[in-house]
């Protein structure tokens, strides 16, 4: 027992190092900036509500893909009725024209590197 004391500094530093990020954040308070998005104009109702879309919005686009590339179903019909047509560069950069100050800053914030791209042909940022 004679090195109890140098097993409890290194947990102690150890300790220290891994709560660093936790309270770097807490201290800067860069953990809780959230993203400041701009919004579509002239609009006033998505496919889905905004949190759903907020949490969900990739399984919706997963599922529209399967819908449309398995089965050639085209139409989504949503919550409140109202159609659309399944299609993430017609349907939802029609709304959200904008990628850099719409899908950009939300997937940098949570660190998120969507595929969509690899298929889709990215829009051109109009400045």
């Amino acid at each position: 027992m004679s090195d109890s004391g140098k097993v409890i500094l290194g947990l102690v530093v150890f300790l220290a190092i891994a709560a660093f990020p936790l309270w770097y954040n807490h201290a800067t308070g860069e953990a809780t900036a959230m993203p400041e998005l701009v919004y579509p104009t002239g609009y006033t109702e998505c496919v889905a509500d905004s949190a759903f879309m907020r949490s969900s919005h990739m399984d919706l686009l997963n599922q529209w893909r399967d819908e449309v590339v398995r089965h050639g179903r085209r139409i989504y019909t949503g919550p409140h009725g109202t159609q659309y047509v399944m299609s993430l560069q017609n349907t939802c950069m029609g709304c959200h024209s904008n990628k850099a100050t719409f899908c950009d800053r939300c997937h940098n914030y949570m660190a998120v590197d969507p595929y969509c791209w690899q298929c889709h042909v990215e829009p051109k940022e109009s400045l």
